[in-house]
């Protein structure tokens, strides 16, 4: 499947001029190789400590088994990066500050990784756009 750039799911460009992207493809590839012992645990179990404390602590727990220890669960840990934001991203640490992060002014790039926090493995989900919408206007009458 080939996605051009400045298009979503929807065939519609989108604020950012980027597409959403979907790497379940490429992490059921390395899962294999893994299975296959192509890639061995010491090539994909290592995350960044940073990357596992924020699955451990603010990341969004799942109710899938790791793939590649089976002991842990996972969690999604999501970064935001765009204007005004931090040069590591911002790792938000509720629904209600992804929200609005994702509703800012701005064009933001969210991703959103995989984690195991009992063997470090990590993958990258998805890559998505957001923010860049421009206010609404209050009609006249209307309240805050």
């Amino acid at each position: 499947m080939t996605m051009t750039p400045g298009t979503g799911t929807s065939g519609k460009a989108d604020r950012a001029g980027m597409a959403r992207v979907e790497y379940r493809l490429l992490r059921d590839a390395v899962i294999r190789d893994v299975e296959r012992g192509r890639l061995s645990r010491v090539d994909v179990c290592d995350a960044h400590p940073e990357l596992v404390r924020a699955a451990r602590n603010v990341g969004v727990p799942t109710d899938e088994d790791c793939p590649i220890c089976a002991k842990s669960k996972t969690a999604t840990v999501t970064f935001v990066f765009g204007p005004r934001l931090p040069p590591g991203g911002r790792c938000p640490g509720s629904a209600a500050e992804l929200r609005r992060l994702c509703s800012r002014v701005e064009p933001v790039v969210c991703y959103a990784v995989e984690v195991c926090p009992g063997c470090s493995w990590h993958h990258l989900l998805r890559r998505y756009p957001a923010g860049g919408q421009a206010p609404r206007r209050r009609r006249a009458g209307q309240q805050a």
